[in-house]
């Protein structure tokens, strides 16, 4: 009787424990520093922080997709969100920018449409601005992929940033009225389109099953009437990022 007994109990709980095992989410956080303008169109360059998040598969009975944090991804047609924040702007940390309206911490939120292959990838991503601007803005990229053995990825390619008025307006605009601590801007009234196009070289080193290190340098030239804007006159339309930074995978059972 007593092994009748241990027999239904496991018969009970094997389902259960197939099931929780079907449930699983895999990603990695890291953080690092970045080196980047003060604002669009700054010729000056500060370090901060920045948190990283990068989503890696989910798995929740039939629904599975993702093959992890350092899986190569299926190819074919991907859609995804995108994200983005920009540090806010005000005249008491720039004075230079002195009669400009501060700008609060922008945060982006959208979607992404990937072509994948196994060496190339191509990207555009469309994302509305909930704080900080209200404008549509987005990026236009591809990428080489190589992975030279199980513990490098490095990836190279062009980007085109965009952004409608009201964001290059946001950034980029001036009143007649504005005066900074160098003479007035005068008024420009900044128009959408491309406002950038550039080049972004990233590499990943895979330390072991959980851990990497991950860096990435990219360089921007301002266009249209982001270049053409005074603030970006009295600034510099060459844009240079760093960023260097470690991030663990999580490995998630629900």
């Amino acid at each position: 009787m007593r092994l009748l007994s241990i027999a239904f109990i496991a018969a009970v709980l094997a389902p259960a424990a197939a099931t929780a095992q079907e449930r699983s989410l895999n990603f990695s956080l890291g953080g690092g520093v970045v080196a980047a303008p003060e604002y669009f169109g700054s010729d000056n360059t500060e370090a901060s922080f920045a948190p990283g998040f990068t989503f890696g598969s989910l798995k929740f009975g039939r629904l599975d997709f993702g093959n992890g944090v350092r899986g190569v991804p299926d190819n074919g047609l991907s859609f995804g969100g995108a994200f983005r924040v920009i540090g806010d702007r005000t005249s008491d940390d720039h004075p230079e920018l002195a009669g400009l309206e501060d700008i609060d911490t922008a945060v982006e939120i959208g979607v992404n449409l990937t072509l994948q292959q196994t060496n190339w990838m191509a990207f555009g991503e469309v994302r509305k601005g909930v704080t900080g601007h209200s404008g549509l803005t987005g990026t236009l990229g591809a990428d080489l992929i190589l992975r030279p053995n199980n513990r490098w990825v490095l990836s190279a390619g062009p980007r085109v940033n965009f952004g409608d008025d009201e964001f290059a307006n946001t950034y980029f605009g001036t009143d007649e009225s504005t005066t900074a601590a160098f003479g007035d801007y005068g008024s420009f009234d900044a128009g959408g389109g491309a406002l950038g196009v550039g080049l972004e070289v990233a590499g990943t080193y895979f330390i072991d099953d959980k851990w990497a290190l991950e860096g990435a340098l990219s360089y921007e030239r301002l266009l249209g009437d982001a270049a053409d804007s005074p603030i970006t006159q009295n600034g510099s339309d060459d844009q240079w990022r760093v960023r260097v930074g470690i991030s663990r995978v999580v490995n998630l059972n629900f």
